[in-house]
């Protein structure tokens, strides 16, 4: 596994982790929820919906990575 990788596994995400679109970088951050696809702030990843894909480049959600916090 590398890292970054949760390997579509959302039951190893933490609700407060933020990922990255592994295609055009996007952040998605759960404090800030998705706007474009009225996903509500306080949303953490893992319950996104099932046909939820990057609002900047349409990539699916195994792509994402999550960010290492510092």
């Amino acid at each position: 596994m590398f890292e970054g990788s949760y390997l579509g596994n959302d039951a190893r995400l933490d609700p407060a982790a933020r990922l990255e679109c592994g295609i055009c970088w996007w952040v998605y951050d759960p404090a800030e929820g998705d706007a474009l696809a009225q996903v509500p702030a306080g949303t953490p990843f893992a319950a996104l919906p099932a046909h939820w894909c990057c609002p900047n480049c349409e990539a699916p959600r195994h792509k994402f990575m999550v960010i290492a916090d510092d």
